[in-house]
């Protein structure tokens, strides 16, 4: 693993959006054949760092060197050109499009026939072939359609494309969050044969039992700074954890004593969704928030939506709401049953930007406000004052565009809408998700105040301190399946362990 230099260096990266810091003199070396796992909780600043690597965004200091040489990246072609290649969370493949042609997409080789540049399929076959060789599947064959391979054989394509480029330097971002645990094994296999042929690996996940088979080292971000380096075989997950997690700040969620638990609102059991949910079963109370913490492809992020009825027909499940069964077709079924669902990604699903704080507001029950024919402004603005004054969203007025306030009050907008007579149970992705800390201590104490009024509050995050932090009971969720229960005043590094980590680990 010993080289002149190593094949990246990126040294003193800095990044800030607007006056917030992001990046702050950030360190990270990747020798050839090495794989570096880069770790962090959301927000510590991983996707930033690779963005810059890849040329998504430009730096405000530092520098980068690929084998000695200082580059700048000014977008992502001069990256891939290189040999730095990103392989993103979500699988990017032409699903009508053959094996070869999806490796050799945008550099197809050409050849002369009658005068005319065609496209060589001949070379493409023969070229995909040794590369699905080299990654060890010959079963993947070049004239299948992406369409008809798994998920991981997808993946597999995904990194043939990249080796075909040449690739000195590959960032895998959670490449094993939508498969099987025998699938990952497939990447792990993949990444193996990657090293011998001396190409560098940056392999970002959440699953620290993955991260201790793959990786040779350790890199672990916390708030935009380094946090730690590690030699993976020479390094305890407590070690690990205790660095991504830091010190949780207290009174970030010291925002008020739970309530009693009240009567059952919410009785979940045996649902099940393919390849996303298994057996899932819990319960939630009146006066109650229970948070559900899970990694990027636990399931968590279909879970909320699965309740709401927003996947469409409810067909494996025994739910019971406020004590009748209940089985929606679709979101419009939550909604009257008298459940209110929050979207993690609030600009896409949340707001309606171009509208109003009171149109944004009355847009799920706009029902409730029409007077024959006509909408009644007036009733609409009343109803916007009274939450904009009890949430605490710091506007003009109702009639402020949405867009034009912070990401904490349209959050708080967001909750807003859901509280009218008749909804009982508050399902919220992500709740403060791109919130400042501020912010999220204060809908964090809305959030208890709304559960001591009689609401049953279920958060679903991929934020293991905010879910600690913030419920009265929590569950873990990985792969699918319910993992872990635990009561108030769980730590944030026992939820993690329980995300199908070592059993045996003692949270520090």
């Amino acid at each position: 693993m010993a080289s002149t230099a190593p094949r990246l260096g990126m040294h003193g990266i800095g990044k800030s959006f607007g006056r917030v810091p992001v990046l702050s003199d950030v360190d990270l070396t990747v020798d050839p054949g090495e794989v570096v796992a880069l770790l962090g909780s959301n927000g510590a600043g991983k996707s930033t760092l690779m963005k810059i690597l890849t040329g998504l965004y430009n730096r405000d200091g530092g520098t980068i060197q690929v084998d000695g040489e200082t580059v700048d990246f000014k977008d992502p072609a001069a990256a891939v050109a290189s040999g730095v290649k990103l392989l993103p969370q979500e699988i990017s493949v032409m699903p009508d499009m053959t094996v070869a042609e999806n490796i050799f997409l945008g550099d197809m080789p050409l050849k002369r026939r009658f005068g005319v540049m065609q496209v060589d399929k001949d070379a493409m076959r023969i070229r995909s072939r040794d590369l699905l060789d080299q990654l060890g599947f010959a079963n993947i064959l070049p004239d299948m359609l992406v369409k008809r391979l798994s998920v991981a054989e997808q993946r597999i394509v995904e990194i043939a494309r990249a080796l075909a480029g040449k690739a000195r330097i590959l960032v895998m971002d959670e490449p094993t969050a939508a498969l099987t645990e025998q699938e990952a094994k497939m990447i792990f296999r993949i990444i193996r044969r990657l090293k011998e042929n001396k190409v560098s690996v940056i392999y970002i996940s959440h699953y620290l039992s993955e991260v201790f088979e793959i990786s040779d080292r350790i890199v672990v971000l916390r708030d935009g700074r380094n946090a730690g380096t590690f030699l993976t075989a020479e390094t305890k997950r407590a070690e690990v954890l205790a660095a991504m997690l830091g010190n949780t700040v207290d009174d970030l969620y010291d925002v008020g004593a739970p309530g009693i638990a009240g009567a059952e609102i919410l009785n979940v059991e045996k649902l099940t969704i393919p390849r996303k949910l298994e057996d899932v079963a819990f319960s939630l109370h009146q006066n109650e928030i229970l948070g559900i913490f899970g990694l990027v492809g636990s399931g968590v992020e279909v879970l909320g939506r699965a309740l709401y009825g927003a996947l469409g027909p409810l067909k494996t499940a025994d739910v019971c709401l406020g004590g009748q069964s209940y089985r929606p077709m679709s979101a419009r079924d939550g909604k009257l049953a008298g459940i209110g669902f929050v979207a993690a990604e609030r600009k896409k699903e949340g707001i309606i930007a171009d509208l109003t704080v009171r149109e944004n507001i009355a847009l799920p029950f706009e029902e409730r406000f029409e007077r024959g024919l006509f909408m009644s402004q007036a009733e609409e603005s009343q109803h916007a004052i009274r939450w904009i004054g009890e949430l605490g969203i710091r506007t003009r007025g109702p009639e402020q565009k949405i867009r034009t306030l912070s990401g904490g009050n349209q959050q708080k907008v967001c909750i807003a809408r859901w509280l009218v007579e008749g909804v009982k149970l508050l399902i919220l992705e992500e709740p403060t998700r791109g919130v400042d800390v501020g912010a999220r201590r204060e809908i964090y104490g809305k959030l208890r105040e709304l559960a001591n009024r009689g609401y049953a509050v279920l958060i679903l995050s991929s934020d293991v301190e905010e879910v600690a932090g913030i419920s009265d009971r929590s569950l873990v969720l990985d792969r699918g399946r319910i993992v872990g229960h635990f009561e108030r005043g769980a730590k944030p590094a026992e939820l993690m362990a329980a995300t199908g980590n070592d059993p045996a680990f003692q949270a520090p």
